[in-house]
């Protein structure tokens, strides 16, 4: 197998690549058969891998060194090709949909692609190229932005990532200045921050509005490709949000203040401490930690062992922290090797195992599907593919001691908690969206105000003070940068958290049945709908508010029984 160093990158001609797609769809209207337009369609399919394939190289490269000048000046060259392409595909797309053979291509390939190609449809117009090349090039100030973080502390300089070990230290000193000591790095690109989302909000209403929408939510939920909910189904999940799981939350941080010795509301510093005597930490270097993980997909199924031997021989994860690395995690797929790719900031904390967890969850689904037909079906919805992710988190508890050590049951009872309290935040996070671009011409002081506002309603543990200005005055959502890359995109992690937690409560029933559903579900692919994907693995829909009320009885009634004797 080949290597990630050893993937050949080449820029397309982008004049050549249109002429290719130009040339496709002129020959799917004019097939005469329908062998003649499944011909042209799997080519295009082929075009479609290649393409992507080395925008994906470019992406993960620079993702690694955002100062590498090559693959920076790669991304400016994508960003302004993207809707370029965009256009094209949207040629090809109103040319399938029209095709005389449609029902035939429904026959042998379902009709989600023609659902999807429909959506996709209503996400795009010549018209609004100049914004989309504008908005890319937005969000890319915002990476370097963001990956350039330099904090100083403690006589030395951290990047973002490296602080998290920081962030979560025991001493309440040393806790509480590392959070100062980031928070102000933001406070110091405030500026630059307001600036930079408000021309985002701006630019996106405008682009809905080009479109015919009403401003840029009806626009954001079909550029995320919702197929089978809409904004009244994500409201009623909201409120199921603050009736059954809020309280929950709440009763959760109202014991930690206790174990911390910490009044109740909890700073910011201190609700990111779970246990008096610290957090759980793996055990062992990140060569340790990739180890184990070896250990746990072989021994967890053949099919994930395969797996994840193919990821370490193929080079295919990055998770080193290092100077100007982008910030965060994500699970990409090089088409055409079939080969996902993993990258990650490791920094010492429980977050670098469940990197190992979530993204491989991630790129095990999309392994098992590399070889779908359309191309399209081999990932699902946003929703859907954080399903994979987030439930293998939680299948891999057996083998905690194996990355924790001693500190395996501080972090199983800190993983579930962890899992009930993020979902109130990312609901949070969906809402203050909403509120934002209903309301575009608000000011950066306004939507500040939102986040403030909403953090009462969905983490009423926090207490805003001083301590932490950049938190404290309810600029804190501007670290999370999915509200800058990709809008709406957040609710999804909630709604996979909660089927997540569905497989929680089976695995302690049966973990045969647990994983024989993980399977079944993940089998799957991006072939049916995130709702069908449930139903035909035997789950519950989160927006069925018995989803939301029974799992948040059992993991409350699991996190009350569980014994924390020794533990500080």
């Amino acid at each position: 197998m080949i290597k990630f160093s050893e993937m050949p990158y080449e820029r397309p001609d982008l004049e050549t690549v249109r002429g290719e797609y130009a040339a496709l769809t002129e020959r799917l209207k004019a097939a005469q058969s329908y062998d003649e337009a499944k011909t042209v369609f799997l080519e295009e399919e082929a075009l479609d891998r290649r393409v992507s394939t080395q925008s994906n190289l470019a992406t993960v490269r620079n993702s690694i060194d955002t100062r590498d000048e090559f693959y920076d000046g790669e991304m400016t060259f994508w960003n302004g090709a993207y809707p370029v392409l965009q256009e094209c595909a949207q040629v090809w797309t109103a040319a399938m949909l029209a095709s005389p053979f449609r029902g035939d291509f429904e026959a042998e390939f379902g009709t989600l692609w023609s659902l999807n190609a429909e959506i996709e449809l209503k996400t795009f117009s010549p018209e609004i190229m100049p914004d989309l090349q504008k908005e890319n090039d937005l969000t890319l100030e915002y990476q370097k932005l963001t990956a350039s973080v330099q904090v100083e502390f403690e006589g030395k300089t951290w990047t973002g990532p490296q602080m998290g070990v920081f962030k979560t230290e025991p001493d309440d000193k040393r806790r509480l200045a590392a959070w100062k000591a980031s928070g102000q790095w933001y406070k110091d690109h405030q500026a630059d921050l307001d600036r930079i989302y408000d021309e985002l909000v701006h630019l996106r209403d405008g682009m809905g509005k080009k479109l015919g929408y009403e401003g840029y939510t009806t626009l954001g939920y079909y550029r995320m490709g919702r197929n089978c909910y809409g904004r009244e189904d994500v409201e009623k999940f909201r409120a199921a949000v603050v009736k059954y799981l809020v309280p929950v939350a709440d009763s959760i941080r109202r014991e930690q203040a206790k174990r911390l010795g910490k009044e109740y509301p909890l700073s910011y510093a201190d609700e990111a401490l779970f246990f008096r005597s610290g957090n759980p930490r793996p055990v062992g270097s990140a060569d340790d930690i990739l180890a184990m993980g070896k250990k746990f997909y072989s021994e967890l199924s053949p099919e994930t062992g395969a797996f994840f031997d193919m990821m370490l021989d193929g080079e295919l994860l990055d998770v080193l922290s290092k100077e100007g690395k982008q910030p965060g995690g994500y699970c990409t797929m090089i088409e055409d090797y079939g080969a996902p790719f993993i990258f990650a900031n490791f920094n010492g904390t429980q977050g670098d195992v469940e990197v190992v967890t979530h993204e491989a969850g991630h790129a095990f689904a999309a392994w098992l599907n590399r070889d779908r037909v359309p191309y399209s079906y081999v990932w699902p919805g946003m929703e859907a593919c954080e399903v994979h992710s987030m439930s293998m988190e939680f299948m891999a508890w057996p083998w905690a001691e194996g990355f924790f050590g001693p500190d395996a049951r501080k972090f199983r009872y800190s993983h579930l908690a962890a899992a009930l309290t993020f979902i109130p935040y990312g609901t949070m996070v969906d809402h203050f969206q909403h509120i934002v671009y209903e309301k575009p011409d608000m000011t950066p002081a306004e939507r500040h105000a939102v986040w403030k506002e909403l953090i009462g309603v969905y983490q009423p543990w926090l207490k805003l003070d001083g301590d932490i200005p950049f938190f404290g005055e309810g600029e804190g959502w501007q670290r999370q940068s999915h509200i800058y890359q990709n809008p709406f995109y957040y609710i999804d992690y909630c709604l996979a958290q909660t089927v997540s937690l569905e497989f929680w409560a089976l695995l302690q029933r049966d973990r045969k049945l647990a994983w024989e559903r993980y399977m079944a579900y993940a089998r799957q692919g991006g072939s049916r709908t995130f709702t069908e994907l449930l139903e035909n693995a035997g789950l519950e829909s989160p927006f069925e508010e018995k989803c939301l009320r029974e799992v948040c009885a059992a993991a409350k009634d699991w996190l009350d029984g569980y014994d924390l004797t020794g533990i500080q």
